[in-house]
């Protein structure tokens, strides 16, 4: 009845007669064969419908009801469907309400969204005919976002989700086309907000801590890069590794990527003695590390007047400027990939939000031939000192793995020093 054309190039033509035994052609693209021959068993079933009177039957309505504007419209000219109707005019309040209906994001980023339809419903108006909306007026619409005063970065990412809630809406045929696909967005990247927190800095604010969890939150996001306070709050004494030196963590983020769930990092020396002191302090039977948080508590508030107690004035992005200055640290001693490895990010992020010259970098590159060597002298002995390069190695493994061989060693002994007389964890805990 239908068949399929496969071209050189990718692209698949669906054939067949018409009633009046005209040959019909419809381009669907480079899809592949496993949707291809999908669309050719609902296309055999409206051009049966078609030749023998019958209506179509409720699952081809329902895949009919689900494709894209352009492919409908393709059926359209085919001849085998009717154009849709369209009872109701495609508001503004419409396709939006019909995008953050069907949402499946985390709070977070449906807070941002939302204020991305603020901005659209400021300045268009809720009842607004999407039909009318062009490039000039949203180019307009950007311009007045610009005017405001907010940040590039804050710009940006509010036309990239107007982009997306447009792309969506045209998909499910709400709309015929993105009047936002054009639209010039902008670097998400506010170099003004990036600071580099000292470590002598954030010592003080660790002195400075009600808590010894509170001290191991601060070290984590700073000395692991932990992000605050998904990751940290996700931590979970099963995923701490005392005989490997490493963490797990779990990473609700990037979660929806496959294989980005969690990753595996180091005991980093600037995190181990807080590590331990939560550990010693730890509840028979507790499950979290930083147990005395809620879940869903924000941290934000009280970590800006720690900060303020220590005499010192908070940086603009609390706690992503302390990851950030650990992925500054960790690329300078490593090599990019394994930084992003531990930090849970990619090479372009890194380089976009994270990266960038330190006053020390400055002061190492005019210091002169004096200091050139020492720096020179230093890195030589950071790569042939047989104890350092060994921590690296594993370090490595570490990353690309998350759990320890069934058959490795368990170790002897801990010097007493470091771990309390209750052993390795809180004694009801399995690792």
């Amino acid at each position: 009845m239908a068949s399929l054309a496969f071209d050189k190039s990718g692209s698949v033509r669906l054939l067949f007669n018409d009633q009046a035994g005209k040959r019909r052609t419809i381009r669907l693209g480079k899809i592949d064969r496993h949707h291809a021959r999908s669309f050719k068993a609902f296309a055999e079933r409206l051009i049966a419908s078609q030749r023998l009177g019958t209506p179509i039957d409720p699952l081809t309505t329902s895949w009919l009801r689900d494709l894209p504007e352009p492919t409908y419209a393709r059926l359209v000219r085919a001849g085998l469907v009717e154009p849709r109707e369209r009872s109701e005019t495609p508001t503004l309040a419409r396709m939006l309400d019909a995008y953050f209906g069907a949402a499946d994001v985390k709070p977070a980023t449906l807070t941002r969204m939302q204020q991305a339809r603020h901005h659209l419903e400021s300045h268009f108006g809720d009842g607004f005919d999407m039909r009318a909306l062009t490039l000039s007026k949203a180019d307009e619409w950007r311009a007045r976002l610009v005017e405001a005063g907010y940040a590039e970065a804050t710009i940006s990412r509010t036309v990239r989700y107007a982009r997306q809630f447009a792309t969506w809406a045209m998909k499910r045929g709400l709309i015929d086309a993105n009047p936002f696909a054009d639209l010039h967005a902008g670097s998400q990247s506010n170099q003004d907000r990036t600071v580099f927190v000292e470590r002598a800095t954030i010592d003080r604010v660790i002195a400075e801590a009600p808590s010894a969890e509170w001290r191991l939150l601060i070290a984590l996001s700073r000395y692991c890069g932990l992000r605050v306070p998904s990751e940290a709050f996700a931590l979970r004494w099963v995923d701490v590794d005392w005989n490997r030196q490493s963490l797990r963590i779990r990473s609700p983020k990037t979660e929806h990527h496959s294989g980005k769930g969690s990753r595996v990092v180091p005991i980093f020396p600037e995190v181990k003695a807080a590590l331990l002191d939560v550990f010693e302090q730890a509840e028979e039977g507790s499950e979290r590390v930083l147990s005395s948080f809620r879940v869903r508590y924000n941290p934000h508030t009280e970590f800006r007047r720690i900060i303020e107690r220590a005499g010192i004035e908070p940086w603009p992005r609390t706690w992503h400027n302390l990851r950030a200055s650990r992925q500054i640290e960790l690329t300078s001693q490593f090599p990019l990939y394994t930084a992003c490895s531990w930090l849970g990010n990619s090479a372009a992020i890194a380089s976009q939000h994270y990266l960038r010259v330190t006053d020390a970098d400055w002061q190492r590159a005019v210091g002169g031939a004096e200091s050139g060597a020492h720096a020179a002298q230093n890195a030589a002995q950071h790569t042939t000192e047989p104890k350092g390069t060994k921590a690296h190695d594993s370090s490595e493994v570490l990353a690309g793995c998350g759990v320890a061989p069934s058959d490795a060693p368990e170790c002897a002994s801990v010097p007493s020093s470091e771990v309390g007389k209750r052993g390795l964890e809180p004694r009801t805990l399995r690792l």
